[in-house]
């Protein structure tokens, strides 16, 4: 994934620039505090609770990434190149241990689930490193093809194992409908289809944008980033994700506690 600055010069921004950059901050804000809130949450599998906090934490500091990009602070403040705070890796295994605990409270880790860190672990470790080099060297660090953690190649890892983990996620979904006991286990599947439904709905719009950048600069040579139109909306369908995850969150916290306890 990535996105550029929409205007070279601080100080010559339009309006727009600045009501996309309130929207995003606002979004970022909302997803990182709902998402501490669950890291309280009493009610619920408290596994659950916690993978669903780190979700939102981790949504949110993804989108804090483009935010930095989007403003060009990482150029005027170099030290900031590379803030380990890009997690597009952790993103599936969280969500699908957030379904997956939820639904099978009674669920022990084992030593083979520890496969899905691996990506995750190595994202942020690449980042950790990166950004604790020299100033002289991780200036000139770029997005690389082959880069599993930070280019085309992870953007086709995100794609595809987010895609791969909700539809795991959500055959555990369709499992528990035919073992439905209690009105508990009704209200948990009908929540729990929601935020999947919804979320592959948007994820679906997010990959459009994702793919057609892509295949534009990669096969045709043409940089859509550079287009402020285009670069705003790129932002937005992940945006739409965040925000989604929040209301998904903020609905649990205050009515879900009613009758996911």
């Amino acid at each position: 994934m990535g996105v550029t600055r929409f205007l070279d010069l601080p100080g010559h921004h339009s309006l727009f620039y600045y009501l996309l950059l309130a929207v995003l901050t606002g979004v970022f804000l909302q997803a990182l505090g709902i998402g501490g809130l669950f890291f309280f949450k009493r009610s619920g599998e408290k596994r659950a609770n916690l993978c669903y906090g780190l979700l939102l934490i981790a949504f949110s500091l993804t989108l804090l990434h483009y935010i930095l990009l989007m403003t060009g602070l990482p150029e005027r403040f170099p030290h900031l190149y590379f803030l380990p705070v890009y997690f597009s890796l952790s993103f599936p295994p969280l969500l699908f241990y957030h379904i997956k605990l939820n639904l099978y409270p009674a669920y022990q880790f084992r030593w083979s689930d520890g496969k899905h860190l691996v990506l995750p672990a190595g994202q942020f470790l690449f980042f950790l490193g990166v950004f604790l080099s020299p100033i002289a060297y991780k200036s000139h660090v770029e997005r690389a093809f082959f880069n599993p953690f930070y280019g085309a190649s992870e953007t086709a890892l995100y794609l595809l194992t987010f895609f791969a983990y909700l539809y795991f996620g959500y055959r555990y979904i369709l499992e528990k409908k035919h073992h439905l006991r209690t009105s508990r286990d009704v209200q948990l599947v009908r929540y729990l289809s929601k935020l999947v439904q919804v979320l592959f709905v948007l994820f679906c719009v997010h990959t459009g944008f994702v793919l057609t950048d892509f295949i534009s600069y990669e096969l045709m040579n043409i940089n859509l980033r550079a287009v402020k139109p285009y670069a705003a909306f790129g932002i937005l369908s992940f945006a739409a994700l965040v925000l989604w995850l929040s209301i998904y969150g903020f609905q649990v916290l205050v009515w879900g506690r009613k009758v996911l306890k």
